[in-house]
C-alpha cells in the first residue's frame, strides 16, 4: 500500500501479514501510531535498537542498531560500542518513524538510558526477573519491597511490566550522575536486598540461585545496556506489550490483570495517560554515603 502516513511519504508493505497468530502489521503500525503521544517523549533524544521480526514471531529475528534504509528525515545517533566501532542508531521522534520502524516488523524498541552523554544516564533500573516457580506475583512483592528501600534514602520509583512475566522499576535521576554512580547504587540496593529476603530475592543470574526466588537484576544500570521502552511492544508468544503501571495495581498482585495487549493499552492510555511521564520530570540525587546500603 502506498501513499502517506503520519503526514510523511510512506508505503505499508504487506499489511495483512501475521506478526503475531491474530495480529497483524497494519494493526501493528495502527497500535505505533496511536500509542505514540505517551510512547514518544520516552524515546525522544535516545538511541533505539530496533528488535526486527520481518516475518513475525516464528521467524527469523535480529537486532538492528545501524539505522539502515532509512527516510532522509529520520534522523540519527553515533554510539560507540565497546570494540571501538561507531554505529548510527535510529532516533525515533515522530509518529511516522514509528509507523516506518513498524512497516519493517520492529516488534521491540530498545533505547538507551541515556541520551547526548552516553555516561550521564537518567535512570537507575532494576530488572525484576522470576526463576522457576516463581512469577508475577512474587515480582510484585519484590517491587513493593524495592519501593521501601528506596523510600529510605528519599527516592521515588516507577514501575512497568516487562511484558511478560517481570518488573521493571525505574528510579529518575538528576543530572551529573555517571553509570559508575547508578550501578554502584543499584548493586548495593540489590545486595541488601538478598541479605534481607535471601529465601525470595537472588541477585546473581546462576540458575541454581534463581529457583523460588526473584532475580534483581542489577547490571541493566549500564551504558551498554538498553532496556524495552514503555509501551514497546514484546516478542511473545502473543502480543502483549511493556506497561506503566501504578503501585495500587502491584500491591493488587493480580497477574491476570497485569498482562496488556496493545488494544487494552490504547484504551488505558486514552482513560489514565501516562502513569510513567513523571520518570521524565523527576530529578533526583542518589545518597553519596551508601553504606547505609549495604550495611544496616
Amino acid at each position: 500500500m502506498s501513499g502517506e502516513l503520519a503526514g510523511r511519504p510512506l508505503a505499508l508493505s504487506s499489511p495483512n501479514k501475521q506478526l503475531w497468530p491474530g495480529f497483524t502489521k497494519a494493526e501493528l503500525v495502527d497500535y505505533y501510531l496511536g500509542i505514540a503521544p505517551v510512547l514518544l517523549p520516552h524515546l525522544a533524544g535516545r538511541a533505539i535498537t530496533l528488535g526486527r521480526f520481518p516475518d513475525g514471531i516464528d521467524g527469523p529475528a535480529f537486532a538492528q542498531t545501524e539505522c539502515r534504509g532509512r527516510p532522509d528525515w529520520i534522523p540519527t545517533r553515533p554510539v560507540q560500542l565497546r570494540s571501538g566501532t561507531v554505529r548510527n542508531y535510529c532516533l525515533i521522534e515522530e509518529p511516522a518513524a514509528l509507523a516506518w520502524i513498524g512497516n519493517l516488523g520492529t516488534l521491540e524498541l530498545h533505547p538507551f538510558l541515556h541520551r547526548e552523554n552516553p555516561d550521564s544516564p537518567d535512570f537507575v533500573v532494576f530488572d525484576l526477573d522470576p526463576g522457576a516457580d516463581a512469577g508475577l506475583s512474587e515480582c510484585c512483592w519484590a517491587a513493593l519491597r524495592l519501593r521501601e528501600l528506596l523510600e529510605e534514602f528519599g527516592l521515588a520509583a516507577a514501575a512497568k511490566t516487562s511484558g511478560g512475566y517481570g518488573l521493571h522499576v525505574y528510579v529518575p535521576l538528576g543530572p551529573s550522575h555517571s553509570y559508575a554512580d547508578s550501578k554502584r547504587f543499584a548493586r548495593n540496593v540489590a545486595a541488601r536486598l538478598v541479605r534481607e529476603e535471601p529465601a525470595r530475592i537472588t541477585d546473581r543470574s546462576a540458575k541454581e540461585l534463581r529457583a523460588g526466588r526473584v532475580l534483581v537484576d542489577w547490571a541493566q544500570s549500564d551504558r551498554s545496556r538498553s532496556t524495552i521502552a514503555p509501551y514497546s511492544p514484546r516478542a511473545a508468544d502473543e502480543a502483549t506489550v511493556s506497561t506503566p503501571l501504578n503501585w495500587e495495581e502491584i500491591e493488587r498482585s493480580d497477574p491476570d490483570a497485569l498482562r496488556f495487549s496493545p488494544q487494552r493499552v490504547l484504551a488505558r492510555a486514552r482513560s489514565v495517560g501516562d502513569p510513567f511521564a513523571a520518570v521524565l520530570t523527576t530529578c533526583q540525587r542518589l545518597p553519596l554515603d551508601q553504606r547505609g546500603i549495604t550495611w544496616p
